[in-house]
């Protein structure tokens, strides 16, 4: 007989390697909050993981994720499933880590793959983008020079001095394909130069050049280069009011409140028209791994949080060069 399930959570702090910047900030660490699941089962104790990275956009904090969290312990214990937590907990980090503990631990059970569980073909090995970091045009070509050998960058704009910025980089990296992403920095009076200058340097996506709820102009313009809506979705609910204004939209796990949701986002984004984009926040391979299962039918990959670390976790997905394979049980599903 099995005993009823214990849900844990903690607090971890990864340093990353140097700094990276946005157009909100720059931050030396990445602090997620990881949640564990256990149940004794006849077969032994078994453990499902999942982690979150809290993103202040969104009023988030990691104290308050971690409490949201422990704070469904009781309802946990009493057997709340998964499919229950998509309506006992709102979209964001802290149902992200839960979503993703309940289905690691519905694999380790049944002893198959979280992929086979839920119906879905197994993850493949995908090309992932590697960003550079905000910074002035010449530390951003500097880096840039350093990347040039990956197939794929994504340059993180912030406004002024953006044309410049692209420039340099597309200088010091010629055959790279090159995304940007300006997080929401941009303004309706410099939106359509700004898109000019990315096409004339060849970037093939731009992601969330303005505010959201602030990017109507998006709809009034020829949109030369494709749009990729970032901060503007979350979950399935917003998916309809994007229509004529983006082309493609980046899911997130920490935004979607979990891989169930993003898979059920993915399909749905599809079916209106929408390119996929999977992104992640700088966050260890416990966090990427989920994501695995919505990047397989994604144009674009941009799962490099453990490459900006310092260090990974010891059993974290494996990377080679740019090119990243689906994960191995002991990490996750």
């Amino acid at each position: 007989m099995m005993s009823s399930p214990e849900l844990s959570a903690a607090i971890e702090r990864w340093p990353i390697a140097g700094g990276f910047a946005i157009s909100r900030g720059t931050k030396t660490e990445a602090v997620v909050v990881v949640a564990e699941v256990s149940l004794e089962t006849p077969a032994g104790r078994r453990r499902g993981r999942g982690e979150c990275t809290p993103y202040g956009r969104y009023g988030e904090t990691p104290d308050t994720t971690l409490a949201a969290i422990l704070a469904m312990r009781e309802a946990i214990a009493a057997g709340l499933t998964r499919h229950q937590l998509q309506t006992a907990m709102p979209p964001g980090a802290a149902r992200n880590a839960l979503d993703c503990a309940l289905l690691d631990l519905e694999a380790k059970i049944a002893g198959r793959r979280a992929w086979d569980l839920l119906g879905r073909p197994p993850p493949d090995q995908r090309t992932t983008a590697f960003t550079i970091s905000l910074g002035t045009p010449d530390a951003m070509a500097e880096a840039a020079a350093r990347a040039a050998h990956r197939p794929l960058l994504k340059v993180k704009l912030g406004g002024a001095g953006d044309p410049e910025r692209i420039a340099a980089v597309r200088w010091a990296a010629p055959a790279a394909e090159l995304t940007v992403d300006a997080n929401e920095a941009w303004d309706d009076a410099t939106l359509e130069h700004h898109l000019a200058r990315c096409a004339e340097a060849g970037v093939t996506l731009v992601e969330q050049p303005l505010p959201a709820g602030r990017d109507e102009a998006l709809g009034r313009i020829r949109r030369v280069v494709p749009v990729c809506a970032d901060e503007s979705v979350h979950a399935r609910g917003s998916l309809a009011a994007l229509r004529g204004r983006y082309d493609a939209v980046n899911i997130k796990l920490d935004k979607t409140g979990g891989v169930t949701e993003a898979l059920a986002m993915a399909d749905e984004a599809q079916a209106l028209g929408f390119e996929l984009m999977v992104g992640c926040m700088v966050a260890t391979s416990l966090a990427m791994a989920p994501a695995m299962l919505v990047a397989r039918a994604a144009r674009v990959i941009d799962l490099d949080g453990p490459l900006l670390l310092a260090r990974d976790r010891d059993d974290g997905l494996r990377y080679e060069g740019s090119t990243v394979y689906p994960p191995d049980a002991s990490l996750w599903g």
